[in-house]
């Protein structure tokens, strides 16, 4: 994977939101939620403010303690599951631009120890979620599904 591409979220299809540091994901095509926290949520803000995978795996280096053969890998890897779950697209758009998106740091000089960045995949709500909330009901309303007769 070329380390200048610059991905960006599969809208609409997919909806995030960050709380607490975690970023909770939803493919609403797939019905598939996502968590993540920790590094993967570092690498998942890179993505948010439209910035290349080399300035995400920089960012990386400076705040993690690890080497930069592993924080690169993993970055990469982690990319890869998010384009797989097609969460992220390539971004055609910004393929030719460099980024102005602010570098974030953590703000101290101590580095934290650097943890494999996870996507947690729940599968739990596919149903739930693939409902049509006007044509698939019954009296009772949504979420509960018609049973056909």
């Amino acid at each position: 994977m070329s380390q200048s591409i610059r991905f960006r979220i599969n809208s609409p299809k997919v909806v995030q939101e960050t709380i607490d540091g975690e970023v909770v994901i939803v493919n609403l095509d797939k019905g598939d939620y996502y968590s993540l926290v920790q590094s993967a949520a570092d690498i998942w803000s890179g993505i948010e403010r439209g910035i290349s995978t080399d300035e995400i795996i920089t960012e990386m280096v400076e705040r993690y303690e690890g080497s930069r053969e592993e924080i690169e890998t993993a970055v990469s890897e982690m990319i890869q599951k998010l384009q797989d779950e097609e969460i992220i697209v390539v971004d055609e758009r910004s393929r030719a631009t460099k980024s102005d998106a602010p570098c974030i740091t953590n703000g101290n000089t101590e580095k934290a120890i650097f943890e494999l960045p996870v996507l947690q995949k729940y599968t739990d709500m596919e149903e739930l979620l693939a409902l049509d909330p006007i044509h698939e009901v019954d009296e009772m309303g949504w979420p509960n599904a018609k049973v056909e007769a």
